[in-house]
C-alpha cells in the first residue's frame, strides 16, 4: 500500500491538487538613491511608478513648466497661425531670464513660437502663446490647472506659462510625470522637443533669423551626460527651484519618463540613476501574450441575453502592458475586472482587466468587442459624470447584467487603467507654497543644465465594479468546481489502478496454482495413481499435519530449552 500512496500523492502534486506553500513574489526593487530633493520615475505605457521620492511633494518647478503650456497649445491652435508679440509679452519677465531674442511687434508663427519655448525655453514666447489663445496670462493659468487636473495631477498649482518664480506656482514630481506622459502621446510635440536646433522667421533683432537650441544634455550624443535611448525632455532652473529636470527615455520595450525637482547640481546624474535602476530592474509585458486567466470570457460572457459565443467576439486589446520586477513572473500579479472606463478607452472596450503587483498598480489591459465598432449607441454617456460603463445603456456596458463565469477569483487591490493615480498624494491647497522658500527671490527660469524626470501618470481613480452579488456587473466563478472534478478524477484513476493491481495478482497466483496442480496430477499418473487417489492423499495430510499454532508453540519451546542449558 506504501507503494500505491506514493503514486496518489505524486498524481496530486503533478496536478495540483494538494496544498503547496507558494513562492513569495519578488519583493519590489528599491537599490537607487538621488540628491535631489524629490523625484519619480515611471513607465509611460501604464503608469507604473517604479521608484519614487517625495514625489507627491509640491516643488517650485521652474521652466518644466513650459511642458504643460506646449500641450495645451499643441492641443487649441495650429501651427501656421500667427502671433503677434506685445510689450507686456516681452519685457514683464524677470532680467536675465530666458529669451530667443524676440522683441516687441515681431509676428511669428505658433510653430516658432513653441521651438523657441521647447529649445531655447523663451519666456517671452511663453507669454505670447498663452495671451494668443487665452487673452492673458492669467486666464491661460486656468486653463493649465484645468489640463492638469484632467490628467489626474493633484498636488500642482500653475499661476503662469513660463515657470518663473511665484510663490503660488508649484508642482509635485508625480504631476509632471503625469503631464510628461500626455505630452510624448503628441506626435508635434515630440517632433519639436527632440529637435537639436532649429532657425526661427527673421525678427526686429535678427533680420536672417536667429537659431535655437536644445538646452537638454541629455538628448545630445556630444554631451557627456547623454543617455543612449534618451528622445525628449526639458530642463528648468530659478533661484529657488532650484535644478529641475523632466527626461523620457525608451529602451528594451519601455518608456521611462524621470522627474528630478529641487536638484543640486545632480540633475542630470539623478536621472541617469533613475534610468539605469529602471531598466535593469524591471520588464513590460504585453499582456495579451501572457493572460489566461480571463479565456473562458469567449465562451462564458453574456450580453444582452445572448452568449459570447453567439455573436459576439471578445478580444484583449493587443495594446494593454504590465511593468514587473524582472525577476518576477506575470503569474505573480493579481487582477480585477471592472467595467468602470475612462475617456481613453478605445471605442470597442466593454471592460477592463486591471492588474496589481503586491497591491501597486502595474498596468491594464481592456476587453473589446470588435463588433461593437461604429454602433450608435452613444459612448458619450459613459463618460459623464456618475456614468459608467457598467451604467450605460448599450450592449457594450449596460447589458452585462449576466455573470461571467469565466472572470478569475477578484481581488481587492485594483490597479487603475494603464494610468495609476497618485497614492500618497493630497491635494495642496492653492495658497499654499512649496516647502523649500528659504532662498532669494530672483532669477528666473534659466538654461543652466537642468533635468526632470518624468512623474507618474494616470486619472483620478474611479470606483471599482466588484462581483458582489446583486450588482449590474456580477462576476462567479465556481472556485472550487475544478479542485473537486479534479480530486475526484485522480482518486477514481488510483482506485481503478488499485483493482487492476490485484485482480493482476489474484489471477497470477490462480493460474500459478492450477499449474502446480496439473503438474503433480501429471506425476501421480505416471506412477499409478488417478486425481480421485490424489484427492484423498492430500486430504489425509491435511488432518495428520500439525496446526501452525502448534508448530510454533514447540518452536519456539526447542529455542527456549536451548538457549536454557548454553
Amino acid at each position: 500500500m506504501k507503494r500505491f500512496l506514493v503514486l496518489f500523492i505524486c498524481i496530486c502534486l503533478s496536478a495540483g491538487l494538494l496544498p503547496m506553500t507558494a513562492m513569495a513574489a519578488p519583493e519590489w526593487p528599491s537599490d537607487v538613491s538621488i540628491q535631489a530633493d524629490g523625484g519619480i520615475v515611471m513607465d509611460s505605457d501604464t503608469g507604473t511608478v517604479l521608484y519614487g521620492k517625495n514625489m507627491d511633494q509640491p516643488y517650485y518647478p521652474a521652466s518644466i513648466t513650459k511642458i504643460l503650456t506646449a500641450l495645451i497649445v499643441l492641443e487649441r491652435c495650429d501651427l501656421n497661425e500667427m502671433v503677434t508679440f506685445s510689450h507686456d509679452d516681452v519685457y514683464n519677465v524677470e532680467a536675465g531670464s530666458s529669451s530667443a531674442g524676440i522683441d516687441e511687434g515681431d509676428v511669428l508663427t505658433v510653430r516658432d513660437c513653441l521651438y523657441a519655448l521647447m529649445l531655447a525655453s523663451a519666456n517671452e514666447s511663453a507669454n505670447a502663446l498663452a495671451c494668443h489663445i487665452s487673452g492673458s496670462r492669467e486666464a491661460f493659468a486656468q486653463l493649465m490647472n484645468e489640463k492638469a487636473r484632467s490628467l489626474g495631477c493633484t498636488g500642482s498649482h500653475f499661476n503662469n506659462p513660463s515657470g518663473l518664480n511665484d510663490e503660488n506656482h508649484y508642482t509635485t514630481a508625480h504631476d509632471m510625470a503625469l503631464i510628461a506622459r500626455a505630452a510624448i502621446q503628441n506626435p508635434e510635440f515630440l517632433t519639436i522637443n527632440g529637435t537639436r536646433s532649429y532657425q526661427l522667421a527673421p525678427t526686429k533683432r535678427t533680420p536672417e533669423g536667429g537659431y535655437v537650441a536644445n538646452h537638454h544634455k541629455m538628448l545630445n550624443k556630444n554631451e557627456a551626460v547623454y543617455y543612449p535611448g534618451a528622445f525628449a525632455g526639458k530642463t528648468g532652473y530659478t533661484s529657488l527651484a532650484g535644478n529641475t529636470l523632466v527626461t523620457c527615455a525608451r529602451k528594451n520595450d519601455m518608456t521611462l519618463i524621470a522627474v528630478v525637482l529641487n536638484g543640486h547640481q545632480s540633475h542630470y546624474s539623478d536621472t541617469k540613476a533613475l534610468f539605469d535602476f529602471g531598466f535593469r530592474n524591471f520588464q513590460s509585458l504585453r499582456t495579451v501574450d501572457y493572460e489566461t486567466r480571463y479565456k473562458s470570457l469567449e465562451n462564458d460572457m453574456t450580453i444582452a441575453g445572448m452568449t459570447s459565443g453567439d455573436s459576439i467576439s471578445l478580444e484583449l486589446d493587443r495594446g494593454g502592458r504590465v511593468v514587473i520586477p524582472r525577476d518576477a513572473d506575470f503569474t505573480d500579479t493579481q487582477s480585477t475586472l471592472t467595467y468602470d472606463l475612462d475617456g481613453s478607452r478605445p471605442q470597442t472596450a466593454v471592460a477592463c482587466i486591471r492588474y496589481t503587483y503586491n497591491d501597486r498598480p502595474v498596468g491594464s489591459v481592456y476587453l473589446c468587442s470588435p463588433g461593437l465598432e461604429g454602433s450608435t449607441v452613444s459612448l458619450a454617456s459613459q463618460d459623464a459624470p456618475g456614468g459608467s460603463a457598467g451604467n450605460a445603456g448599450s450592449p457594450s456596458a449596460a447589458s452585462m447584467d449576466q455573470t461571467l463565469a469565466g472572470a478569475p477569483h477578484g481581488q481587492s487591490a485594483v490597479p487603475q487603467d494603464q494610468s495609476p493615480t497618485p497614492q500618497d498624494q493630497s491635494p495642496t491647497p492653492q495658497d499654499q507654497s512649496p516647502a523649500q522658500g528659504n532662498q532669494a527671490p530672483a532669477s528666473e527660469d534659466q538654461h543652466p543644465a537642468q533635468g526632470n524626470q518624468p512623474a507618474v501618470s494616470g486619472a483620478s481613480p474611479r470606483q471599482d465594479i466588484t462581483s458582489k452579488e446583486g450588482t449590474a456587473a456580477s462576476i462567479r466563478i465556481p472556485a472550487n468546481t475544478l479542485a473537486i472534478l479534479g480530486i475526484a478524477f485522480s482518486l477514481a484513476v488510483i482506485i481503478a489502478i488499485v483493482a487492476a493491481v490485484k485482480i493482476h495478482v489474484r489471477r497470477k497466483e490462480e493460474e500459478d496454482l492450477y499449474l502446480r496442480r496439473q503438474r503433480r496430477l501429471e506425476r501421480l499418473e505416471d506412477i499409478g495413481f488417478s486425481s480421485t487417489d490424489f484427492e484423498k492423499l492430500v486430504a489425509q495430510r491435511r488432518v495428520s499435519a500439525p496446526s501452525l499454532g502448534e508448530k510454533g508453540k514447540k518452536s519456539r519451546g526447542r529455542r527456549r530449552k536451548r538457549f536454557f542449558f548454553r
